[in-house]
């Protein structure tokens, strides 16, 4: 069976080592494409193709749907324009392909836009902060003043945004110069961010948020069209270099299947929750499998293929390894020489 994973996050590299593990019997045949040649995923895989530059959107999608026809894919798990490509599964369909999406491209679009989602997300076991949406100097002035007086620390993130890029803590004692010199990661003057935003004009959907200062949570996750079928959840650790211990938290699972059903959510996804005053509360959906998928792994099921192997033969089929909770995991990196 043809599997092809196009260009996405690097942690594809640990997915499809972990199906490659399992798959004793070698049945799946995998094919990965990237535009760089030196792309370290090409390692792991059965087959690699180099994939054009340039083409986004529509036209991106078009060429999905010629590279499996041409190369006889029967699952193609996308991560580039993942969004857009849920909503064309008639299209690879018709070619004998099957799009293993996490959602549909409707929810997709939701989970991605935090203002949107956090408006209307239901879950009253592990909320979401209190925020408010801001898209100009004034607005963030009026947010500001409402969520301050409920609310001792505020923190700022972009409505859309990966890898936690645009959040910061406002910091309202600091200059930025002094946030600099203490070497303050994730933190931004409040009295310097304010002078600039005048000068902005309007930009960019921003949320103003309650900062939640608890432990973080990471829930790596298999879904069978709404339907849990494996999570793993790590928690993670405020000292560097201490690992991650696998707690799985009852509210969190129970929250992380709450979450499954509503959004129909499918194949690997993660869920990604922090404390405030002891209680969980929602940060976001990564529609896809996070950095952390090798570790969450280590606990017992592996996920990628579970996904995989499940989605291909129905889960009904596929067994799922127990969690070892309460282990501690970490990753180690290692160098290697490139062809």
């Amino acid at each position: 069976m043809r599997v092809w994973f196009n260009r996405t996050f690097s942690s594809v590299y640990a997915a499809i080592e972990l199906i490659r593990r399992a798959d004793v019997d070698g049945r799946f045949h995998i094919v990965h494409s990237n535009p760089n040649p030196q792309s370290p995923v090409a390692r792991v895989a059965h087959e690699f193709h180099r994939e054009p530059t340039g083409l986004e959107g529509q036209p991106y999608v078009d060429w999905c749907v010629g590279f499996c026809r041409d190369h006889k894919i029967d699952i193609f798990v996308p991560g580039r324009e993942a969004t857009l490509l849920a909503g064309a599964h008639a299209r690879f369909a018709a070619g004998g392909t099957r799009v293993l999406s996490c959602a549909s491209e409707e929810n997709l679009q939701l989970i991605h836009d935090k203002g949107r989602f956090y408006a209307e997300v239901d879950l009253p076991g592990a909320p979401v902060a209190e925020f408010r949406r801001f898209d100009n100097a004034a607005g963030f002035e009026e947010a500001y003043d409402l969520l301050r007086r409920r609310h001792a620390r505020l923190c700022v993130k972009p409505s859309r945004s990966i890898y936690g890029l645009g959040f910061a803590v406002l910091d309202e004692t600091r200059s930025s110069a002094e946030l600099l010199m203490a070497g303050a990661e994730y933190h931004v003057s409040l009295a310097d961010f304010r002078r600039a935003l005048p000068a902005l004009g309007a930009f960019r959907d921003m949320l103003l948020m309650e900062f939640l200062d608890g432990r973080e949570y990471s829930v790596d996750c298999v879904g069978d069209d709404g339907r849990l079928v494996a999570a793993v959840a790590r928690r993670k650790s405020a000292q560097a270099g201490a690992g991650q211990r696998i707690d799985q938290r009852a509210d969190i699972l129970e929250a992380t299947a709450h979450l499954a059903r509503a959004y129909g959510l499918n194949g690997i996804f993660n869920v990604q929750f922090r404390e405030a005053d002891g209680r969980a509360r929602l940060l976001e959906i990564n529609p896809r499998m996070s950095g952390g998928i090798g570790m969450a792994c280590v606990a017992g099921p592996n996920l990628p293929y579970i996904a995989l192997a499940g989605f291909a033969d129905g889960y009904d089929k596929v067994e799922v390894a127990p969690v070892r909770n309460g282990m501690r995991v970490g990753e180690l990196t290692q160098a290697v020489e490139l062809a």
